[in-house]
């Protein structure tokens, strides 16, 4: 055993052998299973040809999608696989109206830009953006963000963990007045799935996005879209294409009839490599079970902030356990040098401006892995003095 996690599951990530890995937040250390995915869709290519459409290629985006929802709380047959987080957003947005007097999309301004970039430009569809602002750079008071909730909204879009700081959102509250007021909720689960247990369907929000790229160990071009069963059969997203459709291989030219489920969501012709890569990764981290890594996140998170309090540096994360997900982000001056010092000592992390150097330890890394990349900011930090 190392530090709570098996020897043999730690030793699945090559990269831990040769550097500090505390990123996970930002690009998921690679399981070796993820090359062996990779060369699955090489074989499968090379030997099959275009028969491996018939033998699992068509279906994959849901296959895999139904993995995504064992690990966040979703029924079979709702997740569907994306290649990002804004084409999956942008396929929900446009299953709404936004054209009559609800019309809100009421969000914070701690949301990905990503997010907010779509949002904005949804506003030329006739949606209102109502951005709810931060108090402290941390989190977004959920008085005030119920507030903004009224009959006017059409959909509340919000982060689950948000990025810079890894602040928990009442996301429970949000439902609950949202849904008072018939409006929707879309979370963005990027920076809980994988390190803080979810159930959307405990939860009742309407929609969830999110990637494999990060606590997922899953890699790029493996973002998925869950919508809640009963929501799914009322909407008619317009941002679509063939593999939606009930039957795409009659090439029906003059009639679209919609498929069910995560179908439903889905547009053109699927990637599959990405597809292939990320299995391995959910397998393992399903393996291992959410109650064990959050866990292991809060003991490993519990090191970085006691020795911030031991060393007076600044934290732009929540001190509470029960409202930090899986990231410590530690606001030291020139904190974009100090990444860049750490990287070149092989020890990753990474920055955000207006926020700071953000240290994400996962089920994989041991509590001397966090120790020594905090002696090494602390020796950086003391050499600057």
């Amino acid at each position: 055993m190392t530090d709570g996690i098996d020897r043999a599951i730690r030793d699945q990530f090559p990269i831990l052998a040769k550097k500090n890995y505390l990123v996970s937040h930002s690009l998921g250390a690679m399981p070796v299973g993820a090359r062996e995915g990779l060369m699955q869709y090489a074989d499968e290519w090379e030997t099959k040809g275009v028969v491996a459409w018939e033998e699992g290629w068509w279906e994959l985006p849901v296959t895999i999608g139904d993995k995504v929802g064992a690990i966040i709380g979703a029924p079979r047959g709702s997740v569907g696989m994306q290649p990002n987080v804004s084409l999956a957003t942008g396929v929900f947005l446009s299953s709404l109206p936004f054209e009559g007097k609800r019309n809100k999309i009421v969000t914070t301004d701690m949301n990905f830009p990503t997010n907010l970039y779509l949002f904005e430009g949804w506003e030329s569809a006739g949606a209102r953006v109502v951005r709810v602002p931060t108090k402290d750079d941390v989190s977004v008071e959920t008085e005030r963000l119920i507030a903004a909730i009224d009959a006017e909204t059409q959909v509340v879009a919000i982060s689950h963990v948000l990025f810079r700081s890894s602040y928990i959102q009442d996301v429970a509250a949000v439902v609950a007045k949202a849904h008072a007021v018939d409006a929707l909720v879309l979370i963005d689960v990027y920076q809980s799935a994988g390190t803080v247990p979810l159930h959307v369907s405990d939860l009742g929000v309407d929609a969830a996005v999110g990637g494999c790229l990060k606590w997922l160990c899953g890699g790029p071009g493996n973002a998925f879209l869950y919508v809640r069963p009963d929501r799914a059969r009322e909407l008619k997203p317009r941002l679509t294409g063939w593999q939606s459709h009930e039957k795409p291989f009659a090439f029906d030219r003059d009639s679209f009839r919609r498929a069910e489920g995560a179908w439903r969501f889905l547009t053109g012709t699927p990637t599959i490599a990405t597809m292939r890569a990320a299995e391995a990764g959910l397998g393992i981290v399903h393996a291992v079970g959410m109650d064990k890594i959050r866990a292991k996140s809060l003991r490993l998170t519990r090191l970085i902030l006691d020795r911030c309090d031991r060393e007076g540096w600044p934290v732009n994360s929540p001190r509470d356990d029960a409202v930090r997900g899986g990231t410590v982000t530690i606001a030291l001056p020139d904190a974009e040098q100090l990444k860049d010092e750490l990287i070149r000592n092989d020890i990753l992390v990474d920055y955000r401006p207006s926020a700071g150097v953000r240290i994400a330890p996962h089920f994989y890394n041991t509590e001397e892995e966090v120790l020594a990349a905090l002696d090494a900011l602390a020796a950086i930090t003391g050499a600057k003095r």
